[in-house]
C-alpha cells in the first residue's frame, strides 16, 4: 500500500485551484443513464471513487472516457441493470445507480454498498422512497432487487434529510407519471447541482437547496454537457491546513457560499479570511483560539466531512474545545492517531474533548477512512518532524493526488509506493 511521507513545520503558501466535487460528480454520473446518447461532464476529478463508478458504468454497457478532467459517458449501448457486487462493495456511492436504472429499465439489481467504515449507514430511506413511487423491493441476503415498470409520482417525507435518498428519489421520479414532492429533503449544494444537471437534460425540478423538492415527471431526457461544482470539502481541507500550518493560501474556483459554517468557525479561532467572488484567501499568523462547541449536522450546519480536519486545528488551539458528532457514530477513529502525534483529545460517546497543545510531533499513523486520512495529512503538515501516513488509498477516494495539491503550496510531502510504478490515475 502507498504511504505519504511528510516533513512538517512549513507554513503553506501560494494559490490553488479547487477541483470538482466528488459528491456532486458521482450522482450526476449515475443520472447520465437516464438519457440515451453521450453526456459530457467537465471539472471531474481523478479519484478512485470516480474510476470505480466509470468501471461500473462500463460493466453495464456504457462507453466511458476520462481525460483531463472531462468525462464522456455514452449510454447508447447500455444493456444491463445488474450492478456488479464486487464493484458495489468498493464504494458506497454505487447506491446512486438504483434510481436511474429503475427508471430506465423498470428494474434494478444491486448489493449492499461498501465504502469507508465510519458507522452504520442504512439505505432504508432509499428503499422506502422507491417503494412510495410504486417499486417492489425484494431482499435476498446482500442482494436487493427493485421492480417497478410504472412509477407514479407521490408525496414522500424523509425521516432524516439523507443526501443519498433525496438524490435517488429525484432520479427515479424524474420520468415518473405525475408529480413527486420530497419533504424534509437534504439541502446540500450537491443536490442543487444534480437538479441543475437533470434540468439541463430536460427534467422539471424545483426546490433543491430547500427542504421541499418538487419533481414533475417528463417522458424522456436528452444528453447534455455540464460542469461539476467545486468540491467544498477539498476547499475546506485546504483552508484548515493553511490555518493549522499558520500559512497564507489563496483558493480559486471555489464557492464560498457553500462554506459559510466553516468560515464562521475559522473566524472564531482567529483565522483571517477574505472573500471575492470565487476566490478566498486564508491566513493565520498566530496560534488559533479554541472554540467552545461545534456540532456536526446536515447542511447548512457544520459538515461531518470536515469534523476530523477541524479537530486538528483545535488540537493546536489555545484553550479547550468540544466537538459533537451527530451524523456518523464511527467518525472519531482519527483521535487515537492524533493523540499518538501529541494531541490531547478524549472521547465520550459522540463527543470529543480537545485540550489544545503547543505543537504536534511527527509519527507513523494510519488513515482509517477518507476524511480521517485528510486530517492526518494536515496534522503531519503542522507537526514538528517526519510523519508517515499509511493506507493512503482511503484518501485517494476523495482527493486528486493530495501530495501534489500540498506540494504546490510549498509542503514537503511525497508518496512512496511498494511497487516501482507510482499510482497514476491519468493512465
Amino acid at each position: 500500500m502507498d504511504k505519504l511521507v511528510i516533513e512538517g513545520g512549513k507554513p503553506l503558501s501560494g494559490s490553488i485551484r479547487i477541483h470538482g466535487a466528488k459528491n456532486a460528480a458521482l450522482p450526476i454520473m449515475a443520472a447520465s443513464l437516464l438519457a440515451d446518447g453521450e453526456v459530457t461532464l467537465h471539472n471531474v476529478p481523478h479519484l478512485l471513487d470516480i474510476e470505480v463508478m466509470l468501471y461500473i458504468l462500463e460493466r453495464l454497457g456504457c462507453t466511458c472516457r476520462h481525460e483531463q478532467g472531462t468525462v464522456t459517458i455514452d449510454t447508447s449501448s447500455i444493456r444491463s441493470y445488474d450492478v456488479p457486487e464486487d464493484l458495489m462493495k468498493q464504494m458506497r456511492s454505487s447506491i446512486f445507480l438504483m434510481g436511474p436504472l429503475l427508471a430506465k429499465f423498470g428494474q434494478v439489481s444491486v448489493y449492499q454498498p461498501g465504502g469507508c467504515a465510519i458507522g452504520e449507514r442504512k439505505i432504508d430511506l432509499h428503499l422506502r422512497g422507491l417503494e412510495a413511487l410504486g417499486a417492489s423491493i425484494e431482499e435476498l441476503d446482500q442482494q436487493i432487487i427493485c421492480r417497478g415498470r410504472k412509477l407514479v409520482g407521490t408525496d414522500i417525507h424523509l425521516d432524516f434529510p439523507s443526501v443519498g435518498a433525496t438524490e435517488n428519489i429525484m432520479m427515479a421520479a424524474v420520468t415518473a407519471e405525475g408529480t413527486t414532492t420530497i419533504f424534509n429533503a437534504a439541502r446540500e449544494p450537491e443536490i442543487q447541482d444534480l437538479q441543475h444537471f437533470l434540468n439541463a437534460m430536460g427534467a422539471r425540478i424545483i426546490g433543491a437547496g430547500t427542504d421541499t423538492i418538487t419533481i414533475n415527471g417528463v417522458e424522456k431526457l436528452k444528453p447534455c454537457s455540464y460542469e461539476i461544482i467545486p468540491d467544498r470539502i477539498v476547499a475546506g481541507t485546504v483552508m484548515i491546513a493553511a490555518a493549522a500550518t499558520r500559512g497564507n493560501v489563496t483558493l480559486t474556483h471555489c464557492n464560498p457560499a457553500h462554506l459559510t459554517s466553516l468560515i464562521h468557525v475559522l473566524k472564531r479561532t482567529g483565522v483571517q479570511i477574505t472573500v471575492c467572488n470565487d476566490i478566498m484567501t486564508v491566513s493565520c499568523m498566530s496560534r488559533p483560539k479554541s472554540v467552545d462547541r461545534i456540532v456536526t449536522s446536515p447542511y447548512p450546519s457544520f459538515p461531518t466531512d470536515l469534523q476530523s480536519q477541524i479537530m486538528v486545528l483545535l488540537s493546536l488551539a489555545d484553550g479547550f474545545s468540544v466537538m459533537k458528532e451527530t451524523v456518523f457514530e464511527g467518525r472519531f477513529k482519527h483521535v487515537d492517531e492524533l493523540n499518538v502525534m501529541g494531541a490531547d483529545i478524549s472521547v465520550d460517546m459522540n463527543a470529543a474533548f480537545i485540550r489544545g497543545v503547543p505543537r504536534l510531533y511527527g509519527a507513523t499513523v494510519e488513515a482509517t477512512d477518507l476524511r480521517a486520512g485528510a486530517a492526518l495529512v494536515i496534522a503531519g503538515l503542522a507537526a514538528q518532524g517526519k510523519t508517515v501516513v499509511e493506507q493512503v488509498h482511503h484518501i485517494d477516494r476523495g482527493y486528486d493526488r493530495i501530495e501534489k495539491l500540498f506540494q504546490s503550496l510549498g509542503a514537503s510531502v511525497e508518496r512512496q509506493s511498494p511497487v516501482s510504478k507510482q499510482l497514476d490515475f491519468a493512465n
